[in-house]
């Protein structure tokens, strides 16, 4: 029996954004076997001189801009001329607390500053150590940096894309401060577990939910079970705006403390001094605009919606991946009850392609017009680390034991990160909400190439 608010929630979506082509059916004969839920028969690949699977110009196109709908909010804020944050971030901040079920948000200017400020104001500064995974954007470390405080990595469950709970009491020190769990690619990390052992530890814990809105546990919103967490509007991700992000929490004096801090350490709420006016604390400035919340909340009409969707599609094409040898789609952990889907990653096996390469993998497969990516390289080596650690400040705020590079890594081995660097492929969020049809495009590409694959290297070798 259908879900009718499923059924209801995916009808708005498609109406709303005015897509055409979500429901086109694939016209190539070889595809009538996926159509048909086998993998028996499949062409000539693109790359090899035939037919690609799909049209890369029939992908929907991120973000979407419904200008019937859309505009009215955005053009009424500029011609008000209130442009600095005013009563529509206000109204944005409240609906996002609604969509992601907890008490307060604070919007800041992008996902990387919610990080920085959401850090500080748990006072993790210099000489504090925080645990981290190494899959990852580059935002999530550069904050613990910007704060002064120490990255420390925790290798992965290549599973799960996610960091290994089973790894990270051997990395806990006296300078452990926190833990930063990222929900990398919107796959929730196992939050009950980090919970228990962040319990057992009196750590912190800031939920790096930058690519996971709407996410949740045990119906319970990723970003609502540590001390904080930190989502970002950046323009790929699932609520886009172009740059923007938010910090979540359920504890009124954490939020007074960060709004206080992203205006310039002005007083706000229960963060008062005893000076009446003028600024009580170290302060930054990384305000929402009134213009940004706009298009915010023209976004976050839609993006219910569009998480069915995805997690819809990402359901069905993992059903059907991981029937092709060498294709080994993520694994969501138990207690998962909705994924938010930013990416849609696999770990690929050249052994069971006859020895093609990853990167000649992705490019047959691009041939077929499905547009993909090898995702993350390792960020635990790589030399940004090196130029904090050779800081004045960082000198000063650490034994030179410490910030010697060459142990530093050898401390910081992560080989599951590794090799998830070397396997990992990922389709952006966009190809998901197509329709079941545009699913079945990318299966039967990848069936072909499968079934092609000594040929295929052949041919690249020449």
């Amino acid at each position: 029996m259908k879900n009718r608010k499923t059924d209801a929630s995916r009808r708005k979506f498609i109406k709303q954004s005015s897509i055409a082509g979500m429901a086109t059916v694939l016209t190539m004969g070889a595809t009538s076997s996926i159509l048909a839920g086998t993998l028996n028969s499949a062409g000539t690949p693109a790359i090899l001189g035939g037919t690609s699977a799909w049209d890369k110009a029939r992908w929907i196109k991120w973000p979407i801009w419904i200008p019937e709908a859309d505009e009215k909010g955005v053009l009424d804020v500029l011609r008000s001329g209130v442009w600095s944050r005013a009563a529509k971030v206000d109204e944005f901040e409240r609906e996002w607390s609604k969509a992601c079920g907890v008490k307060r948000t604070l919007t800041v200017s992008n996902g990387t500053n919610a990080l920085v400020v959401a850090l500080n104001q748990l006072d993790i500064k210099g000489g504090d150590e925080v645990l981290v995974p190494p899959y990852t954007f580059i935002a999530t470390v550069q904050a613990i940096l910007a704060n002064g405080a120490m990255p420390v990595f925790v290798d992965v469950d290549p599973e799960t894309f996610q960091i290994d709970p089973d790894k990270i009491e051997a990395k806990i020190t006296p300078r452990t401060k926190a833990i930063l769990p990222v929900h990398i690619m919107g796959l929730p990390a196992d939050m009950i577990r980090i919970m228990a052992i962040a319990k057992k530890h009196n750590l912190l814990v800031v939920e790096d939910a930058c690519q996971a809105p709407l996410a949740e546990i045990n119906k319970q919103g990723v970003g609502t079970f540590g001390n904080a967490g930190c989502f970002s509007f950046q323009n790929s991700k699932n609520i886009a705006i172009g740059e923007g992000g938010a910090i979540i929490s359920n504890d009124d004096a954490f939020m007074d403390k960060c709004v206080s801090y992203q205006n310039l350490g002005l007083p706000y709420g229960s963060a008062v001094g005893t000076i009446a006016t003028g600024s009580i604390r170290l302060g930054t400035k990384v305000r929402f605009t009134e213009y940004q919340a706009a298009i915010g909340l023209a976004q976050l009409k839609r993006l219910e919606a569009q998480t069915v969707i995805r997690n819809e599609n990402a359901a069905y094409l993992k059903s059907k991946l991981e029937k092709i040898p060498g294709i080994l789609p993520y694994r969501l952990y138990p207690g998962v009850t909705r994924a938010a889907f930013h990416l849609f990653p696999f770990r690929y096996k050249q052994e069971q392609f006859q020895g093609l390469s990853r990167a000649d993998f992705l490019t047959a497969l691009r041939a077929e017009g499905v547009p993909c990516s090898s995702g993350y390289a390792p960020l635990n080596t790589q030399e940004f680390l090196k130029d904090a650690f050779a800081s004045k400040n960082f000198k000063k705020m650490y034994p030179k034991e410490l910030l010697d590079y060459t142990k530093y890594m050898e401390r910081n081995q992560c080989p599951k990160n590794d090799q998830l660097c070397s396997e990992a492929v990922w389709f952006t969020q966009n190809l998901l909400l197509g329709s079941r049809e545009d699913m079945d495009s990318i299966v039967y590409a990848i069936d072909k190439i499968h079934k092609n694959a000594g040929a295929i290297k052949t041919s690249m070798k020449k």
